[in-house]
């Protein structure tokens, strides 16, 4: 963002229309034994050029390797003008609207985030927004123990199929508020939570079942069945879903006879960088009949006296609102600039274009996924259609193929043995609409040598594909 200093003459004259000298007069106040004497421990500054050329030093460390790893956060092309729009002086340092009737910008850009994420999600509300998918989640498990007023128990049916980390962060925020994480074992031929591993816990009392789509290896879930059995045991559906996908794919407010009641993700996918880890944000979206026990902020849109169109909050249902103890959550935040950028994102995109993005990245990862096979020793694992990530087998240990291809300049996917340790040697790879064929290729070439080095007689080099 620019900086403009003033002049020696607009100082002398902001001076002499208060009355005083000096700067320092305006600091008179403070006793002189209090003030600093100076900062001995700061360096001597560096020029702009210096600057430069560490910041290009520091980035060149993180290199620009050809990336295949999603698991959670996936690497997508953001059109220039999203983030030179999104850092905007107007957009940049905005934050969020505590005073609202003067925010009118952002409480706009908010609103139209929410309609957008409610097109995607196909339910009625959303919020803006909270820290992350896997606190999303957490949020949305203590928003059903709230609102579902059929169960006492406080137990959340919850699919070992779901991304590990939303695991442990859900755990982890709610074991101390007397809920209970019950986990379902997932189909090791389909790599999904059929509806039948549901079934020993028929007639219990839960109060939310969780429903991946996609699960974290990729796997496309039977969300109708899965939705349609909650509701039928009395427990309220909360879909984990890709917003990338959801172009493609049934939206959660169509799932089944009534529709998942809440949905959350990682937004990320949506125009936001990779940037080593963050910031992203999460979404939450909801049916119209528990908005109330939804956390954060809703900006809903009105007219004014004179009968002109204008953006309010409603619904403010946190501390800073309302009683600390009738707040919905203490820890929900609105990662302003990264929505910002989703919303322009989703913008200029439009329907069609996620629509082909999401095309583009399903159909890289199928030609991904067959040219790996036809490697001796790579097999894919899970039989069931997915979306753009699918679970490899591979003959060797995946930590040292995996360092190999680094070698290679290739980051080659996600290691599932920590996670998933009855899967064996299990690599998660994931390739997006940035993908070339000739990345695809080296990426095949690269691992097929791998291999070729480890066993020269069972595994030749394959021509090129």
């Amino acid at each position: 963002m620019p900086f403009i200093p003033h002049t020696q003459n607009d100082v002398q004259d902001m001076l002499a229309a208060i009355g005083a000298e000096r700067i320092d007069d305006l600091f008179d106040e403070i006793p002189k034994e209090l003030r600093a004497k100076g900062l001995d421990g700061v360096p001597k500054g560096a020029s702009e050029m210096e600057i430069t050329r560490i910041m290009h030093d520091r980035a060149s460390a993180d290199g620009m390797p050809l990336n295949f790893i999603g698991a959670g956060a996936y690497e997508h092309h953001i059109p220039a003008a999203v983030w030179q729009i999104t850092t905007r002086g107007e957009f940049y340092s905005a934050y969020t609207p505590y005073q609202a009737e003067a925010s009118q910008g952002t409480l706009q850009v908010v609103y139209e985030y929410q309609s957008m994420i409610t097109a995607l999600t196909g339910l009625d509300a959303s919020n803006a927004s909270l820290y992350d998918g896997a606190s999303a989640l957490s949020e949305a498990v203590l928003m059903a123990v709230r609102a579902n007023r059929k169960s006492k128990s406080g137990r959340i049916l919850i699919p070992r199929a779901l991304h590990p980390y939303y695991r442990q962060v859900t755990h982890n925020i709610v074991k101390n508020q007397g809920i209970e994480l019950v986990e379902v074992d997932y189909d090791r031929d389909g790599g999904h939570t059929p509806v039948e591993a549901l079934a020993q816990f028929a007639g219990q009392d839960f109060a939310a079942v969780v429903i991946p789509q996609p699960n974290f290896f990729g796997v496309l879930e039977d969300v109708d069945q899965l939705t349609d059995w909650a509701h039928a045991n009395d427990a309220l559906a909360i879909a984990v879903v890709n917003p990338m996908a959801m172009a493609l794919l049934t939206p959660p407010g169509e799932w089944g006879g009534q529709g998942a009641d809440i949905a959350v993700g990682e937004g990320q996918p949506l125009g936001v960088p990779l940037s080593s880890g963050g910031p992203y944000y999460g979404f939450m979206c909801c049916k119209q009949a528990l908005v109330r026990q939804m956390p954060g902020r809703i900006v809903g849109r009105t007219l004014d006296i004179e009968g002109k169109p204008g953006f309010v909050l409603t619904l403010q249902a946190r501390e800073q609102h309302i009683r600390r103890s009738k707040a919905t959550s203490n820890i929900c935040t609105n990662q302003g600039l990264a929505v910002t950028a989703s919303t322009i994102y989703m913008s200029i995109m439009g329907a069609e274009g996620l629509e082909r993005v999401a095309a583009a990245s399903h159909a890289n990862t199928q030609s991904l996924v067959g040219k790996l096979t036809s490697i001796v020793g790579v097999e894919k694992v899970f039989s069931r259609p997915g979306f753009h990530e699918a679970v490899l087998k591979l003959e060797y240990p995946v930590d040292e193929v995996t360092r190999s291809m680094a070698a290679q300049n290739i980051v080659a996917g996600y290691d599932l043995s920590a996670h998933y340790p009855e899967l064996g040697n299990a690599l998660l790879v994931c390739a997006t609409e940035t993908k070339t064929e000739d990345d695809l290729n080296k990426y095949a070439e690269n691992l097929n040598r791998v291999f070729n080095k480890r066993n020269p007689v069972k595994c030749p080099i394959t021509p090129k594909w």
